[in-house]
């Protein structure tokens, strides 16, 4: 299996601090390179983190408050700088078009890059899928924000898992099962064996980010089963009522919702800077669910099962 791990290329929201660069976050999954909300400051993260530009297949956006997109511009500039050998998708909340149009033309440069705007239209509660290949699909889900906003999750497609015993008891071995696996059926001793015969349904890994919203529908819907969910706690319980006026989550919400949804484990981010440390955070966080961990710029979370 090819590397399964995302990069937190910025935690603060709002704005910067010394310690914390603008809300970015990078996807890597297999063939793909998804690059989440890129704020201010977002190509020299990827520098640090050492993630090359031409590394991105696609961007997704949740909404257009700066924190979230202010290094789009950038980031394109540097796709078409470093020319970039393939196509990339840009999905994005279609009332956020002009903001888009905006920052993809935001200054003077050679515009070679091939940039595919993907904007996003969500009417209740559902979850859209948005992209479909042979191993991923990618979805969307409206969340609850002062703006339109949309989170997102890539799901593996299902898989199965061979069973030694099974195989022995068809007397399957070496060539054939990799025929088998191929075509769905073999004939052995004049008996046809099928893929179900001898495995077993292997659940697809997912990862769901859940970013500035209240706890909501969506939230819930992006969050279900998820390998990993990556949200936002701006706030620590103790200011539970400035989030909710805000439009945000706290620690022990992001927790809850992880706990609610079954989720394997939570990264959260997207802290406001008021905070100076984590530890309340690993407490609040952990106190609800117990697979929790507290990003700083530059960390890398992998997905396990």
């Amino acid at each position: 299996m090819s590397s399964r791990e995302i990069v937190f290329l910025g935690t603060s929201s709002q704005v910067p601090t010394r310690t914390r660069n603008h809300n970015a976050m990078f996807l890597f999954w297999d063939e793909f390179g998804i690059l989440f909300d890129p704020g201010e400051g977002t190509q020299r993260q990827m520098t640090l983190a050492g993630i090359s530009a031409r590394r991105i297949t696609h961007i997704a956006i949740t909404h257009f408050h700066g924190d979230h997109c202010l290094g789009l511009a950038g980031v394109i500039q540097r796709l078409s700088l470093d020319q970039a050998p393939h196509a990339v998708e840009v999905f994005f909340p279609d009332s956020g078009q002009v903001f888009f149009d905006r920052l993809r033309n935001a200054s003077i440069f050679y515009d070679g890059a091939e940039i595919i705007p993907r904007p996003i239209k969500i009417n209740g509660n559902e979850i859209v899928e948005l992209l479909r290949t042979d191993s991923i699909s990618l979805h969307a889900a409206a969340l609850e924000h002062s703006v339109e906003c949309y989170g997102y999750r890539l799901q593996e497609a299902d898989g199965r898992s061979m069973v030694p015993a099974k195989l022995k008891e068809k007397g399957l071995s070496g060539p054939i099962v990799g025929q088998l696996q191929r075509e769905g059926s073999v004939t052995i001793n004049n008996e046809t064996v099928t893929i179900e015969d001898v495995s077993v349904v292997r659940h697809g890994q997912s990862v769901a980010v859940v970013m500035d919203t209240r706890p909501c529908t969506g939230s819930r819907l992006l969050a279900q089963g998820a390998t990993l969910l990556v949200s936002e706690a701006t706030y620590l319980n103790s200011e539970a009522t400035e989030a909710h006026e805000h439009f945000h989550m706290t620690a022990h919400q992001a927790a809850q919702l992880a706990a609610d949804a079954g989720v394997q484990q939570l990264a959260i981010t997207h802290f406001s800077p008021r905070y100076t440390s984590n530890q309340d955070f690993v407490d609040e966080a952990s106190s609800v669910f117990n697979n929790v961990c507290v990003a700083d710029d530059l960390v890398r979370v992998k997905v396990t099962r």
